[in-house]
């Protein structure tokens, strides 16, 4: 074994243990928001607003509304809460009329804590409260006026340690599992090194000739045409204009996630537009360049990430107008934007572990570029790229299952990067989810692309 092999061996094992050290130190907190749950009915149609305070000053800022509208019968009303309030003020409508409130309670990750004030009525205070009557845990409230409201002490020195006891358990049947998923993967990769490793090592000794290769692609693309390369550029800017009018100025979409629209909208679809330029043009690369394919001493295997670079040139683009326009709208770029480097490094590789297997079949298969083109089609939507995620709140396993989107995660990634300032490694779970199912489809991709690659030439 060379002394190259030895070192990138060592540094391999190194870097597992490290993660591994991590995934055994990870804990998950008690952060981010609380669902508020309570079974409401009333004698009429009402509003009911929670407001969520520090200090006891509320603002409709700090409050969600939800219509009850089941006159006579049980509502199940849930509210979503950060995890800094301490005081919560619950207005009961907006005219006189009697409620009865059960099942009141915080919840977080499926853990539930108790609200003191539904094991004593004489807790609450407020305003406009004709009376007050607490009978087999069920809260009944009699109202008087137009703005009645009752506020509700919440004690985190109690609720806390329920939460929280609950979250660890959780978290250790998460680092257990990745603990497995990553050593599993460690061991799979040495035993079966040659195989696993072959390609990349052919694509690493062939960088310049692929970067050459990429350069010559991106400029020969529009070669001919009276703009040149700015027709790259004008067709994403032309849809995010559309998009940007359709929603903002004819659905009145304001905000998502409590950023503009606008740069809800560009942060998301700039990735997107990465990945499915690499994913189209990285699927027919094989068929675009028969030529080279039938040369004997040609190393085809360079083709598919060719494209994905020559992608990548105009992405680099609009990562830079996306930063601009981020920054005119006063979300500076900051330490946490050096993630974007990341992110895009996330999209490359799940572009490559996808076209080695869809360039390979393609060549056989023709009809498997337009069913791509309907997937992205369709992509566009399942990834929350023009809408957010949190609107589905309410079915929760729905959120979940949009989750295991890959492109979820980054298109998430490059948001928390540009407005949010959040770094990678707070998402732990979905990072190692992330990688876990990109190397896996580019172990698959790889394999295909062996298997077909001796009858590639015949076919072309």
């Amino acid at each position: 074994m060379s002394n190259k092999k030895k070192i990138i061996g060592i540094l391999g094992i190194l870097v597992l243990i490290v993660l591994n050290v991590l995934i055994i130190g990870r804990r998950d907190t008690v952060s981010g928001n609380y669902e508020l749950h309570m079974t409401i009915k009333a004698d009429k149609s009402q509003m009911i607003q929670v407001y969520y305070s520090q200090s006891g000053e509320v603002t409709d800022a700090m409050s969600q509304t939800i219509q009850y509208d089941q006159v006579g019968e049980e509502q199940e009303l849930v509210y979503s809460i950060p995890d800094t309030f301490a005081i919560l003020r619950l207005d009961l409508g907006n005219e006189p009329g009697s409620f009865e409130i059960d099942s009141m309670y915080m919840e977080y990750r499926g853990q539930k804590a108790d609200i003191a004030q539904m094991e004593n009525s004489k807790l609450i205070e407020g305003q406009q409260l004709e009376s007050l009557e607490l009978n087999d845990n069920i809260l009944k409230i009699w109202t008087s006026g137009n703005d009645p409201f009752v506020w509700l002490t919440v004690s985190t020195e109690t609720l806390y340690p329920v939460l929280a006891s609950h979250c660890n358990k959780v978290s250790w049947i998460k680092n257990i599992l990745m603990l497995v998923l990553l050593d599993g993967m460690a061991a799979f990769a040495i035993v079966f090194r040659k195989k696993v490793f072959h390609l990349p090592i052919e694509l690493f000794q062939n960088r310049k000739l692929i970067l050459n290769l990429a350069k010559n692609d991106f400029k020969t693309k529009y070669a001919g045409s009276y703009l040149g390369i700015v027709w790259a550029f004008v067709q994403p800017v032309v849809t995010i204009v559309v998009y940007w009018f359709v929603f903002s100025v004819g659905l009145k979409a304001g905000k998502a996630s409590n950023y503009p629209f606008v740069l809800y909208l560009v942060s998301g679809i700039v990735p997107w537009f990465f990945f499915q330029d690499a994913l189209n043009g990285g699927t027919n690369a094989l068929v675009e360049y028969n030529y080279l394919v039938k040369k004997v001493v040609f190393k085809i295997s360079i083709l598919p990430i060719v494209k994905i670079i020559s992608a990548f040139f105009v992405h680099v683009f609009f990562v830079a107008f996306a930063l601009i326009l981020c920054t005119i709208y006063g979300y500076l770029p900051g330490l946490a934007t050096i993630q974007i480097l990341y992110y895009s490094l996330c999209t490359f590789m799940l572009s490559l572990g996808l076209v080695y297997a869809t360039s390979a079949i393609v060549v056989f298969f023709r009809d498997l570029t337009q069913i791509i083109n309907i997937f992205l089609q369709v992509g566009i939507w399942l990834t929350p790229i023009m809408w957010d995620v949190q609107m589905m709140a309410d079915y929760p396993w729905l959120m979940k299952i949009f989750r295991l989107n890959p492109m979820y995660y980054i298109v998430s990634g490059y948001r928390d990067s540009m407005l949010g300032k959040i770094w990678f490694w707070q998402h732990f779970g979905w990072t190692i989810y992330f990688w876990a199912v990109t190397i896996v489809l580019f172990g698959l991709g790889s394999v295909i692309f062996k298997r077909l690659k001796p009858h590639f030439a015949d076919v072309l």
